[in-house]
């Protein structure tokens, strides 16, 4: 095929597709729970099998600030404390904010800021703007008064007292463990936090996926779905397993 008609064939093959960059159903109850677990985090729950990395994210931080579940919060600030390098960013800062709970976009452009160091989280701490807010309805100056700020958020768009969130080990699986669990965490690690790594991962538990499906999976591109799952033919050819995609 010439490169015109291959370019020609593209773009037709993409029209009338659609990105989407927010999951279509609300996780919430039992079936966020089973995600957490998914990802890494220590409930007492069944695990959801290969749940997406931001689409929980976002979820459990709702759960958290919205619904002031302490819990969930102390845990996913554990987590993020692990796995921010592996973390999409760019799909977790356009999920972050186009969402409207300015508690939310605070504890979000707070965990930015913590985890300064990593540049690609520099847009999430624009997130919030205005004064910081207090993690508590009531009480969080007294609190502060008495045992001082939780190091993790001091100076953030979040004003948290120490040692009101727990921070164990325990309360999350090591990258090692997560990477042995989770298909798309363990292609994060080995080709980068990217839309691309999310599909070689869905692409090797469903071959046969259609470009436009493998992009809806994963929030990707549809010309970045359609490059993968070349590859990922041509790989599968040299391998010798030609119907693998």
């Amino acid at each position: 095929m010439c490169t015109t008609r291959l370019r020609t064939w593209r773009k037709g093959s993409a029209m009338g597709f659609s990105r989407a960059y927010v999951r279509s159903v609300p996780l919430d109850g039992e079936a966020l729970t089973s995600a957490m677990v998914g990802i890494g985090m220590n409930f007492a729950a069944g695990a959801t099998p290969q749940p997406n990395i931001e689409d929980t994210l976002l979820f459990a931080s709702i759960e958290a600030m919205e619904h002031d579940d302490l819990r969930v919060l102390a845990i996913l600030v554990t987590w993020f404390g692990v796995n921010a390098p592996w973390v999409n960013a760019d799909r977790l800062i356009k999920l972050v904010s186009q969402h409207k709970s300015a508690r939310v976009r605070a504890l979000w452009s707070a965990l930015a800021r913590w985890q300064g160091r990593d540049r690609r989280f520099a847009r999430l701490i624009k997130a919030h703007y205005g004064p910081a807010l207090d993690l508590l309805a009531v009480g969080t100056d007294f609190q502060i008064r008495r045992r001082g700020e939780d190091l993790r958020f001091k100076g953030t768009a979040l004003r948290v007292p120490a040692d009101l969130l727990r921070d164990r080990a325990a309360d999350v699986l090591t990258p090692a463990e997560l990477a042995q669990r989770h298909r798309a965490y363990r292609y994060r690690i080995m080709m980068g936090p990217s839309y691309r790594a999310d599909m070689w991962a869905a692409l090797e538990a469903e071959p046969h996926l259609s470009t436009a499906k493998l992009a809806r999976k994963t929030y990707g591109s549809f010309a970045t779905a359609w490059n993968v799952r070349r590859s990922f033919a041509m790989l599968a050819r040299r391998l010798g397993n030609p119907g693998a995609a």
